[in-house]
């Protein structure tokens, strides 16, 4: 059974992330965790010089949490009501980032699955703080879904790549399971830096067609350009449901969340945007 982490503010951005996915898998049986954390703002003051127990604020902050997180789930099987599909709540006085990491090692998820932005999320930034945290640091693939994504099913699914990952079955567990599911064409995008391929690139894109085997794919190379703009790009010629990328110490996503605001903006995610860690 497929185990997705839901990490959730209580904003609509959350749930419109709970609803992608439960849309995403309905065919597929699956455990939901749904998943909050709190940090009181007195924390740098009366949570030092006092255990929560003492002030009574624990007891008050975590039966919030609980209270509206048995909200979500009752919201969330009514609207649903899929038997196939479980849902689990968990809250934590924990910060967001480090209870969703130690619960994907904990469960050992195979998804963490969440909104782009939190409930003050600035548009102009293409990821959230907790969602690059995240997905910098989770040791499974991350999905992140635009607020203003609507579903549709995965048809077309974008894969980029620079042919320098040396592929894995483990690379693309998730990736081949949402094509599977949906009969999906998956685009493999080679932005070329006008220069042959090494033999280890060519080596790599045989492993890569290999492992893709009979799915159906196509290949395409573009010339010479940014690869940020080689991604808009093709989004604007070809219908496409979901992007997916590997995060390497060589790929370009590590600059990008480095990278000034300001370069970050034209990076346009319309559609969910699946990053997956790298094994190395």
């Amino acid at each position: 059974m497929k185990k997705i982490i839901i990490p959730t503010d209580f904003s609509e951005n959350s749930y419109h992330a709970f609803a992608y996915a439960a849309k995403l898998f309905q065919d597929e049986p699956c455990t939901f965790y749904l998943v909050h954390t709190f940090t009181p703002s007195i924390y740098q003051t009366e949570y030092v010089l006092h255990s929560p127990g003492q002030i009574g604020l624990g007891d008050f902050y975590q039966t919030d949490s609980d209270e509206r997180l048995a909200e979500m789930k009752e919201r969330a099987e009514a609207q649903f009501n899929n038997p196939r599909h479980t849902m689990f709540t968990h809250s934590a006085f924990n910060v967001l980032v480090d209870e969703v990491l130690d619960m994907v090692e904990k469960e050992k998820a195979d998804l963490v699955i969440m909104g782009t932005q939190g409930a003050t999320g600035a548009k102009e930034i293409f990821l959230g703080t907790h969602t690059v945290h995240v997905i910098k640091k989770a040791k499974c693939p991350v999905i992140a879904v635009p607020s203003d994504f609507e579903f549709k099913k995965p048809k077309e699914l974008l894969f980029p790549t620079d042919f320098e990952v040396d592929y894995t079955e483990k690379h693309f567990s998730a990736l081949f399971n949402i094509a599977d599911l949906h009969k999906s064409r998956i685009e493999i995008l080679h932005i070329s830096t006008g220069l042959e391929l090494t033999r280890q690139q060519k080596e790599n894109k045989a492993k890569l067609e290999s492992l893709i085997g009979s799915r159906i794919c196509r290949y395409h190379d573009v010339p010479n350009q940014e690869i940020i703009e080689g991604i808009n790009q093709f989004q604007k010629t070809a219908e496409v449901q979901l992007l997916a990328m590997i995060q390497n110490k060589h790929t370009f996503l590590e600059r990008l969340f480095i990278e000034p605001v300001i370069k970050k903006i034209g990076f346009h995610v319309t559609i969910p945007f699946m990053v997956i860690p790298d094994e190395t």
